[in-house]
Order: structure tokens, then C-alpha cells, then sequence
């Protein structure tokens, strides 16, 4: 067999994930509002206070919620404590770095990760913040606006 360049290795992806949960948050320490859909535009999820640019939408893996309770010594992680927009599920976001994701009728692009900030420690207790770190999910600017629901698709553009 011969040997694959590195580029078609990575280029490749294994299944479609899906969204598993949306999260609005309305105001600077409001309580996250949970959603069964969002629209999403160039600035991000109407009634989220996003930042438009690289940072308008905020995705986490559903796995990394049980990799950071794992961590503390807990159960997973609910979403609304890390305070990121969209909880995906079934594909490796790592993975998809610099690539046009659809997400339901939106496409994104990641930008930067998404670290965790230093009230994770209020928000998790001791070492809050360390067992986010690597697992905190991704930012990402919004290529193309659309609508997004629960259980919906999630897969590279190309």
C-alpha cells in the first residue's frame, strides 16, 4: 500500500457530527439561555452577546464536557458553566482547525481556540481553569449566516 501524503489524511473526516445544544447569553454574567434553535448572522447568534470577527460563535466538543468533569474528579461538565454557544457531538473539532464547517445552515471558519478564562476557577472550584485548558473548544467567524437547530449536521464544507 503505498503511503498517503499528510494533507489527504487530514483532509479526510470520519462521520457527520451534530448539534447537541445552543446557548444564548444575553448579557456579561447573565444566565445562559438555552435554545432549540438561533439564527446565526455575521455577528453571531441573534440574542447572544457576541463578538463579531474571529470570536461571533463559540462550539465545544459534547466529549471534552466529560474529559473536564473527568479531570475534577466529577460527572461531565454542563454546557451553560463553560458559557460556549454550540455543544457538537461526533466529530473531532481539533481536527477541522482553518477548514469552513456547516453547522446546520450556517457556515463557519475557526479561528482561535477557545481558552478558558480565570472564572473557570469560580465557576469549577480548584483547578477549574487547568482542566479546561486544551478542551475549551473553538471560536469562529461566520462565513455565511444561517439558522441552526438541535440535531442538526455538522461537516466541513470541501
Amino acid at each position: 500500500m503505498e503511503q498517503q501524503a499528510l494533507s489527504e489524511l487530514i483532509s479526510r473526516w470520519a462521520k457527520t457530527g451534530r448539534v447537541d445544544w445552543i446557548g444564548l447569553r444575553p448579557e456579561r454574567r447573565a444566565e445562559i439561555v438555552a435554545a432549540n434553535e438561533a439564527m446565526i448572522s455575521a455577528d453571531g447568534l441573534t440574542s447572544d452577546r457576541s463578538r463579531a470577527g474571529k470570536r461571533a460563535v463559540t462550539l465545544i466538543q459534547q466529549e471534552h464536557l466529560a474529559a473536564i468533569g473527568s479531570f475534577l474528579g466529577r460527572e461531565p461538565i454542563a454546557p451553560e458553566v463553560l458559557r460556549r454557544n454550540l455543544v457538537v457531538s461526533g466529530i473531532n473539532l481539533a481536527a477541522l482547525k482553518g477548514r469552513e464547517l456547516q453547522v446546520g445552515e450556517a457556515i463557519l471558519r475557526f479561528t482561535v481556540i477557545c481558552a478558558p478564562c480565570s472564572r473557570m476557577e469560580e465557576a469549577l472550584g480548584k483547578g477549574g481553569y487547568s482542566a479546561v485548558r486544551g478542551h475549551g473548544g473553538w471560536c469562529a467567524e461566520v462565513v455565511q449566516p444561517g439558522c441552526v437547530r438541535l440535531g442538526d449536521a455538522v461537516q466541513p464544507v470541501d
